[in-house]
């Protein structure tokens, strides 16, 4: 379940005391009555194993893509960001749409391609006008099946791939993302990065590249998602048109089975005082994106929150942690996160905030943790919920994060998950339900800790894991 942050202007708005009432009455109203309106998404699944998942509405433009079951987890540590590597390559064009024709192409209707690549899922997409929606699908599917990967277009990508690690390297948090997820998971396939060691993507070949696409690029583990101006008749007839051939089957039968990744309460830093601020992402084990838990646990990252001090207006901020922040004045930033991946998650903090601020910020970060298990109110917990909600709503904001949605919740879950039912797993959770499975997951289990920058304050680890239960008469 992804959350797009956004303000709505409507919670700004002021008048007279007898409007106001009557605007929150059909606020409400509204609110119900969107989460019902929600167009079906409407899933078929082809012979070869591929679905076809579509969400129809009355819009001009539409966005359609491609979701793959593949990521960095399903990669070796000889071939690790050979995914990366490839996604660059596929849009590189393909033979019949080389890589010049294939720009002129979207550009003269003006259109956008995009593609990312995750620790377990692939996606190519492009959003156009709805009328161009067989062009896209088209395209799309010659990038998955047909891409030229010529020698010359090998080089050109891992050149574009090493410029691309230097500067993820500025980006400080996700460095210190990678350094959690490298001690968190450490010795498993989620401990690599998505983009993968310099030293492998200068030895990858392109026959490497050919051997992983064609291991798994399979029916079964791919979902074409459209959702804007489209028809689902139409969606399935073009995809069966232009993406039946793509095989569901295995060589040997030797279907790739992920195994268990071991979570490590540890620590991975990185001290250099050269930087102006620490990045500091701590963590515990959180749950996969089927268990029911993961409700209530994105309901406390809610309650935690996210700050920025350039935002202004932390004093008054519903995040009790803000308040803290400003009123002692620490910190820089801080971001709440509960990701989830098929089978296990990490639910924690991601500090930013200079090197003499380290010890009480994060003393305040896992003081609000131990409440969350202890003594979090009604209140509190149905601010968190509502703010959770806000931010469900605000998907529906676009063809793009309402293609993306569905794409990623069938690779999860084999379906897509309504508004409204989300609404009713939220409501079902109160703050008895939420101190209990905080408990069960934060509550004296060891962390993870990943950091990087002036870190001499930050504190020993075995200090950190005894903040994590309260002894108490």
């Amino acid at each position: 379940m992804a959350a797009v942050y956004r303000a709505g202007a409507a919670l700004f708005r002021a008048g007279r005391p007898a409007l106001l009432g009557a605007h929150r009455v059909q606020s409400t109203l509204s609110y119900a009555q969107t989460i019902e309106n929600v167009p079906e998404t409407k899933l078929t699944t082809l012979e070869n194993g591929l679905r076809i998942a579509t969400e129809e509405s009355d819009q001009p433009t539409c966005t359609v893509g491609v979701w793959l079951e593949v990521g960095s987890r399903y990669e070796t540590e000889n071939n690790n960001g050979v995914g990366n590597f490839l996604e660059h390559m596929v849009l590189k064009g393909t033979k019949r749409h080389p890589h010049l024709a294939l720009e002129r192409e979207i550009a003269s209707r003006g259109a956008h391609l995009n593609a990312y690549t995750s620790r377990e899922q692939t996606a190519y997409y492009m959003k156009t006008l709805a009328k161009d929606m067989p062009t896209a699908v088209e395209l799309l599917s010659e990038l998955v099946q047909n891409s030229s990967f010529s020698e010359a277009d090998v080089e050109s990508g891992r050149q574009l791939v090493l410029q691309e690690m230097q500067e993820m390297e500025s980006s400080l948090e996700d460095v210190s993302f990678d350094y959690l997820h490298a001690t968190a998971f450490q010795g498993t396939p989620l401990s690599y990065t998505v983009v993968g060691p310099s030293k492998n993507i200068k030895d990858l070949k392109r026959s490497d590249l050919l051997e992983f696409m064609t291991g798994h690029f399979k029916g079964p583990r791919i979902v074409l998602a459209a959702s804007g101006g489209v028809r689902h008749e139409d969606v399935v007839a073009l995809a069966r048109q232009h993406l039946s051939g793509i095989p569901s089957t295995y060589e040997d039968d030797a279907i790739p089975v992920l195994s268990p990744c071991r979570f490590t309460g540890s620590q991975m830093l990185v001290r250099d005082d050269a930087m102006p601020f620490a990045h500091i992402a701590i963590a515990v084990e959180g749950v996969g994106a089927n268990n029911p838990d993961m409700i209530p646990l994105s309901i406390a990252t809610s309650l935690i929150g996210s700050w920025d001090r350039t935002y202004g207006g932390g004093a008054n901020h519903s995040s009790r942690l803000a308040r803290i922040a400003v009123e002692n004045k620490l910190g820089h930033s801080f971001r709440s996160f509960n990701t989830c991946y098929s089978d296990t998650g990490l639910w924690g903090i991601h500090l930013v905030c200079d090197g003499m601020n380290i010890e009480d910020m994060l003393h305040f970060a896992q003081d609000e943790w131990m409440r969350l298990c202890t003594s979090v109110t009604d209140s509190e917990v149905n601010r968190a919920k509502n703010l959770l909600k806000t931010h469900l709503v605000a998907q529906l904001d676009g063809t793009t994060p309402t293609c993306a949605e569905i794409g990623q919740q069938v690779l999860s879950h084999g379906r897509h998950v309504s508004l409204a039912e989300w609404n009713s797993r939220i409501d079902a959770v109160d703050a008895q339900v939420l101190r209990e499975v905080c408990t069960r997951y934060i509550y004296d289990q060891c962390p993870a800790i990943g950091a990087v920058g002036p870190i001499e304050q930050l504190p020993d680890y075995n200090r950190i894991r005894s903040a994590m239960y309260w002894l108490r008469l």
